[in-house]
């Protein structure tokens, strides 16, 4: 049975993933008209509604703890992906996901207990190092610096993520956590006036990032974080930069250099080395 669970967890990481970096290249396609903050409050929004409509949590039974989680996770999900959009309206969606994902990665170091998870570590450590393009003089510090803050809320995500599905059913958490970042994210959306502009055509665009961007992607971490450690899931993100470097290049024409693919590479081998020594460490305790 926990060989299965992993099989579970894992599928739904790389499902989630796929999503997300598919809905962050929609979300990219709206910058121009309703920029970061506008797309984050229609993405979270929507997600918001769409996700209490499905699931129907009993907000009203929580007792204080929940709450107090829920809470957390749903400032935890506003400020990742309002700095997150920030950061990749200034550099590549690959160069973002990959500089975002130093929060999960030094989660994973605090968080290794063998020497393997440490090695895996470290070469993920690798591969951001080499996605860098620290010879170029078009480098944007603010947007890489927007990226690495993200990370941080990244890591926090998956922290209370893992927490919060231990307390209560995970589609209630993600649900209420959502309502509670719409709220955080509303008053800088009103700030901005960016969302004042939207179109028809703009909303469905938003509605599609709100269901690929998270809806979806966070309902099936919630799936994984209920079944795998946070160690294993913080580094089996590690797929994030690939699959964030793809869909750059297939929907926004986002070209990264050589060095940086093989960056990708290193970072991929990193998330397949613990998988695969994580379901082994999964079943041991059957035989």
């Amino acid at each position: 049975m926990k060989l299965k669970s992993t099989n579970i967890a894992v599928v739904a990481a790389l499902l989630s993933m796929v999503c997300v970096q598919g809905g962050a290249s929609i979300a990219k396609q709206l910058f121009p008209a309703i920029g970061p903050i506008g797309t984050t409050t229609l993405r979270i929004g929507l997600s918001a509604i769409l996700l209490y409509l499905i699931n129907r949590p009993p907000i009203f039974s929580f007792n204080a703890k929940q709450w107090l989680y829920c809470a957390i996770y749903g400032l935890g999900i506003a400020a990742m992906n309002l700095i997150f959009y920030m950061a990749i309206q200034r550099i590549p969606l690959g160069l973002g996901v990959t500089i975002e994902f130093i929060g999960p990665l030094f989660l994973a170091f605090a968080l290794s207990r063998r020497w393997l998870d440490v090695l895996w570590a470290s070469l993920a450590c690798v591969g951001i190092l080499l996605i860098v393009p620290w010879n170029s003089n078009d480098i944007d510090v603010i947007g890489l610096l927007l990226a690495f803050t993200a990370g941080t809320f990244w890591a926090v995500y998956i922290i209370i993520g893992g927490k919060v599905s231990k307390i209560m059913d995970g589609r209630h958490a993600v649900s209420t956590g959502m309502l509670i970042a719409t709220a955080f994210i509303i008053p800088f959306a009103l700030w901005d006036g960016s969302i004042m502009s939207l179109t028809p055509e703009l909303f469905l665009k938003g509605l599609g990032v709100a269901i690929f961007s998270s809806a979806l992607p966070f309902s099936l971490d919630m799936i994984a974080l209920g079944r795998l450690p946070a160690k294993t899931f913080s580094i089996l993100t590690s797929l994030q930069p690939a699959f964030g470097a793809l869909s750059g290049l297939l929907f926004l024409s986002e070209n990264l250099s050589l060095l940086q693919w093989l960056s990708v590479g290193c970072v991929v081998l990193a998330s397949m080395g613990t998988t695969i020594f994580g379901k082994k460490t999964a079943v041991q305790p059957q035989e």
